[in-house]
C-alpha cells in the first residue's frame, strides 16, 4: 500500500507539491514545514511524532 501524498496542509490548508518537503504522521496526517515546526514535530491529531514525508522520484513508475 503506497502513502496517500495529500496536496495540502492539514493546519493552514497551503498548497503541497509532491516534491515539496512536508512532514507526517504515522496517519499520514500532512503538515507543511512552518506548522510542523509551530507544532513541535507533534501531531495535533493523534499526538504522534511527525517525520519528513519522502519524496517520490520523479521517473518513478506507477503501479
Amino acid at each position: 500500500m503506497a502513502l496517500e501524498m495529500r496536496s495540502k496542509c492539514e493546519r493552514c490548508e497551503v498548497y503541497i507539491e509532491e516534491q515539496t518537503v512536508a512532514y507526517i504522521c504515522v496517519h499520514e496526517c500532512t503538515f507543511c514545514t512552518t506548522c510542523t515546526e509551530k507544532m513541535n514535530h507533534i501531531c495535533p491529531n493523534c499526538s504522534g511524532e511527525l517525520v519528513r514525508r519522502p519524496r517520490k522520484p520523479e521517473n518513478a513508475c506507477t503501479l
